[in-house]
């Protein structure tokens, strides 16, 4: 049966292990925590917490310094714990916080992008004609419609004229008609790419 010296003295090896392996376990090297060494050590503290009268003053002495430093390590390893575990969490935390905000950046994005595409590329107007020259106001709206969607592309409309644009729908509708052997033209205003087209389709 081992001496309370000899226990005093495994005691005292047990504690420096147990910084040891606390220390491994905190950097990474040990996946984890030393429990059986410091169940080892709380039952020896136990038993000569009960037993004090049975050690001399020198062991009594040597047994208080042992039971401080544990308490002393004890209480930097539970926050060295915490810190960890909290630190566990907020990584975690983080990196679901990250996620969504990188979703909802995207979503804000899709968003802008839309909103981008519906203010410079508005709906495409369309109208439908025979014959121009009596149907001036369809033309009228189908010119303004060109305007209004080149300037909101930016583009130049120095050269635009309605008569101009009335002559050139007069000649483009007797064209189609005759080429197609159709009786109407349906002209459409067309924002692509942030390019205004005007074009003109063969209605049966």
């Amino acid at each position: 049966m081992a001496t309370i010296d000899e226990e005093l003295g495994a005691l005292e090896r047990d504690i420096r292990q147990l910084k040891i392996e606390y220390d491994q376990f905190f950097g990474g090297g040990r996946k984890r925590p030393p429990n059986e060494i410091e169940w080892r050590i709380e039952l020896v503290v136990k038993k000569y917490g009960e037993r004090s009268g049975d050690m001399k003053y020198g062991q009594r002495f040597r047994y208080n310094n042992l039971t401080q430093t544990y308490a002393k390590y004890k209480d930097i390893f539970r926050k060295r714990m915490k810190r960890k575990e909290e630190g566990t969490v907020q990584r975690h935390f983080g990196a679901a916080a990250k996620a969504i905000e990188a979703e909802r950046a995207q979503k804000l994005a899709e968003a802008n992008a839309r909103y981008a595409t519906a203010v410079a590329e508005p709906p495409a107007f369309r109208m439908v004609c025979s014959e121009p020259e009596r149907e001036t106001e369809k033309v009228d709206k189908l010119f303004h419609a060109f305007v209004d969607a080149k300037k909101q592309a930016g583009e130049d409309i120095a050269r635009l004229t309605y008569p101009g644009f009335l002559e050139f729908v007069r000649k483009k509708t007797k064209e189609l008609r005759r080429q197609k052997g159709c009786s109407e033209v349906e002209y459409m205003v067309e924002t692509v790419d942030n390019h205004v087209k005007l074009k003109a389709l063969v209605k049966a």
